[in-house]
């Protein structure tokens, strides 16, 4: 059952799945995401129009983006269990925030409070 130890590494599944920088203006995150993809051998990658990814680390978002500083994105293997594993623990779902799959299940999800100047999301592959 997830959540039995208390870790939610082993518990969840739980990794970083990237982490997210803010730009003030399109030209600025484009700069951004090729300075992390020569640094690093990473390929850019365009999946919509709000942002521009080296690779799967480093999501550079056009005209800025949630957080004063950016976002970390969190991967678990059950989306479920890792909401109701962190609101036991006092921290509490940005509802408004959501993204859905085709199936109606959760994608993406925001905490409401920021760590740090950083927007802390969990997301779930479909």
């Amino acid at each position: 059952m997830p959540g039995k130890s208390g870790d939610p590494v082993r518990d969840l599944g739980l990794r970083i799945a990237h982490v997210g920088i803010n730009a003030p203006t399109s030209k600025e995150a484009e700069a951004i995401a090729e300075r992390f993809s020569a640094l690093m051998g990473l390929e850019r990658n365009e999946t919509a129009p709000i942002s521009v990814f080296s690779g799967t680390l480093v999501e550079t978002m056009r005209g800025g983006g949630r957080g004063e500083h950016g976002h970390i994105g969190f991967h678990v293997d059950d989306i479920d269990a890792a909401e109701a594993w962190f609101e036991a623990r006092g921290f509490k779902i940005d509802q408004g925030s959501r993204v859905l799959m085709d199936d109606g299940s959760t994608r993406l999800v925001y905490f409401e409070e920021p760590i740090g100047g950083f927007a802390i999301h969990l997301t779930q592959d479909d």
